[in-house]
């Protein structure tokens, strides 16, 4: 994973761009298509993003209320 990330994360953006660019090449209106093709799957990626980040957030958050408690002396 140590050169798998980086790679991916420069080797991506630069696929999206040819392939926007062949894509006005080979047909200009076809560019709108695949513009909004890439914007469905980004929304979808934040909305998986959001929901994980959520998720995690209240799992966690019963075991920071049992910690603070625990270390609470005046509810004794």
């Amino acid at each position: 994973m140590r050169i798998a990330k980086p790679l991916l994360l420069v080797t991506t953006p630069i696929g999206l761009l040819s392939g926007f660019y062949e894509c006005v090449k080979l047909a200009g209106g076809l560019v709108f298509i695949m513009f909004a093709m890439v914007g469905v799957m980004v929304a979808a990626l934040a909305s998986v993003i959001t929901v994980v980040r959520r998720e995690s957030r209240a799992a966690q958050a019963p075991h920071d209320a049992e910690s603070k408690a625990a270390e609470d002396p005046c509810n004794s």
